[in-house]
Formats: C-alpha cells, structure tokens, sequence
C-alpha cells in the first residue's frame, strides 16, 4: 500500500479501540467487497458500542447472537464471534507487553509479526493484517515485496 495511489488513510491509534476498530474492518473485508463494508460502517460502529474494545470483549453468547440477527452489521455469526475473540486478546496482549503498541513493535520483522498475528486473532490473513498494519501507521514492506513474498 506505500507504494500504491489510493491506499486508505494512515491513523494514530489513541486507545485499543482504535486498533480494534481497523481490525474489525479487515475481519468483515476478508471475502467480501470493501465498498459493502464501508457503507455499513456508520451502523456497524453503532451496533458494536462505538469498538468499545472492553464493551465488546464482554459480549456473550447471547450477544452474539442477537448481532448475528441485527440488520446494521454484516451477519456472519463467526466472524462477530471472532471479534468479541480478538478484542478479548487484544486487551491480554495490552497487558502482557504493557501497550499493545508494544506488541506490535516485539517482533525482529513484519513477516514474524505477520505470523503471530494469524495465530492470536481470528479472520486475520496476510492482506487483512497488511491493511490493518499500514492503516494503523506500523511499519509494513512494499505491497508489491509483500504480494511476490505472500503468493500462493
């Protein structure tokens, strides 16, 4: 995405809500259009308490499930579980490197990072994690390096 004119816009994460929020975005685009994702944005923030990461990593089965019959979400029940997964972890990982910046930033390089990534969280493969990695302005290798490196 460096290299690429229209790549999405950079942030600073201020909080863990910040980075869920890009996460989530991700998780929803994997297999699906982007354009889809981003026109129920506004509602899906709104259904998910704002990416409230502790709100969401409360959430319980029965939660879940009403989310899953919610119309302002995208209904894949597993990757709304998913979600709830990743924020809980995200709040351990918080803990355990005292920021989660500091995880972030615990790897020797992105591909070993990229690796920790898929194992931690749920939904999350390489182009998901790139995105979510550059839009959270973390230091990621040329999309064209990374498309020749990731090829199946």
């Amino acid at each position: 995405m460096p290299s690429e004119q229209g790549a999405p816009p950079r942030i600073e994460p201020k909080s863990l809500d910040d980075y869920l929020e890009i996460q989530t975005k991700a998780v929803f685009q994997s297999g699906m259009s982007w354009k889809v994702v981003e026109s129920k944005w506004p509602d899906i923030r709104e259904a998910l308490d704002e990416f409230q990461t502790g709100a969401i990593a409360s959430y319980g089965p029965e939660k879940v499930a009403a989310l899953g019959d919610d119309k302002r979400v995208i209904r894949n029940k597993r990757k709304l579980a998913a979600i709830v997964g990743n924020a809980r972890k995200m709040i351990e990982l918080d803990d355990e490197h005292d920021g989660f910046k500091n995880y972030l930033r615990s790897f020797d390089n992105f591909y070993d990072l990229m690796a920790d990534i898929r194992q931690q969280f749920k939904f999350m493969g390489p182009m998901g994690i790139y995105y979510w990695l550059w839009v959270v302005g973390e230091d990621v290798p040329a999309h064209d390096e990374f498309s020749e490196r990731t090829k199946k």
